[in-house]
């Protein structure tokens, strides 16, 4: 959901809230990377996984980037430690509970250990590819400086976009110390870091591990590069995050709904479509695309409906190929659903109005003979979800 706030300055700050499947049982705060925006891969990654755990997760963007008000040029690292505590206070007046987590990612990083050391109720911090020193950043800008000392201001081009950077934002990373406030600080610390990080090399990592108190823990981010940009490595370090993130604070897991048979699904709060779906053992999302003003957490209902058709065909012809023992080695069906007028149907019933239509295409791999293909063919039009779709079916309705 959509979650603005005001900064220490009284300007709108554009954040995005990700609400857990119930009631929250905790909240966390993501401060992303240097030039970035809240909806980088790696801050919508991390955000929606700490969801999954039951973790409600507030995102923004630092003033003058993304969708927040104020000028970029007149920022500098303290400024964003203040939209840090300005965020907590929101996100601490809204839940009525201070968040306990906080996770950075890069200069966010950075931000985050040292907002962290002003927070007594901030339990545990994480930091991805995070520089032990502000001033490392100097290195992005490099041949700039002169110009920036002698005139003041410079416009430097980062990652594509031009930026305007100022003595004053130099001065302030110069003077920023990150490491005393580690050292200083007694919270869980989890550091996170790629061995071939070029931004922001590994030493940086090892000195923040070594400032710190214990708990402290470092994970390899192995081959990852210092955005993330590749969604498994940005999935991969949610999942440990997550993970981590449960054992450090006073948190329990959203209750899953209790069943024994059947199928429940609840619309999740403040978000405009997702669904948390439960089954006795599993629990699914669905959702519409964000060009249908959803979230695209999952799946929308019409591929639901297709993915059941699909997986019982499969597992039918499996069952089948195994009793048979049919050298099977294994299925592939694509689906396609759409509605066409009755007129253009000449097997339908209707002969009005529109039909829906489902294309399946069935790809078999395996040293299977023609009269076997043939016969596998045959046995996934009887797959159990075929049949009901094929046959009449009484939807009954009740209020309870």
């Amino acid at each position: 959901m959509k979650f603005d706030f005001l900064n220490h300055e009284g300007e709108k700050l554009s954040g995005r809230l990700e609400i857990p499947s119930g009631t929250p049982a905790a909240s966390a705060l993501f401060a992303h990377c240097f030039t970035c925006s809240k909806d980088v891969i790696a801050a919508h990654s991390i955000s929606k996984a700490l969801a999954e755990q039951g973790f409600a997760v507030l995102r923004f963007d630092f003033t003058g980037l993304g969708n927040s008000e104020g000028d970029f040029a007149n920022t500098n690292f303290s400024s964003n430690v203040e939209d840090l505590l300005a965020a907590f206070r929101a996100l601490k007046e809204h839940f009525g509970s201070s968040p306990e987590l906080l996770v950075g990612h890069s200069l966010g990083g950075a931000a985050v250990l040292k907002a962290a050391a002003k927070l007594e109720d901030v339990k545990a911090v994480v930091t991805i590819g995070a520089p032990s020193s502000v001033e490392h950043l100097t290195h992005l800008f490099q041949k700039e400086l002169p110009k920036i000392d002698a005139e003041g201001d410079a416009e430097v081009v980062l990652s594509g976009r031009k930026f305007k950077i100022t003595r004053q934002f130099v001065k302030d990373i110069q003077e920023a110390e990150i490491l005393s406030d580690v050292k200083a600080f007694k919270k869980a610390l989890l550091i996170l870091h790629s061995p071939l990080d070029k931004i922001v090399s590994i030493d940086h990592a090892a000195k923040i591990f070594m400032s710190a108190k214990h708990p402290k823990s470092f994970i390899s981010l192995d081959d990852a590069d210092h955005l993330l940009m590749n969604r498994k490595d940005a999935n991969y370090a949610a999942q440990m995050i997550a993970s981590w993130g449960i054992r450090y604070i006073s948190h329990e897991a959203a209750e899953r709904p209790k069943l024994n048979e059947g199928v429940l699904v609840k619309s999740r709060v403040g978000t405009r479509f997702t669904q948390d779906i439960y089954t006795k053992d599993h629990h699914i999302i669905a959702d519409e695309p964000v060009s249908m003003k959803g979230d695209n957490l999952g799946l929308n209902p019409y591929e639901l409906l297709l993915a059941g058709l699909g997986a019982c065909t499969s597992m039918t012809l499996r069952m089948y190929a195994d009793h048979k023992e049919i050298p099977l080695d294994s299925v592939e069906v694509k689906l396609h659903h759409s509605k066409i007028h009755a007129k253009e149907c000449e097997s339908c019933e209707e002969e009005m109005g529109n039909v829906d239509r489902i294309e399946k295409k069935i790809s078999l791999s395996g040293s299977l003979s023609e009269d076997q293909k043939s016969r596998l063919y045959e046995i996934a039009e009887k797959c159990p979800v075929n049949r009901t779709l094929n046959s009449e079916v009484k939807i009954e309705s009740s209020n309870v």
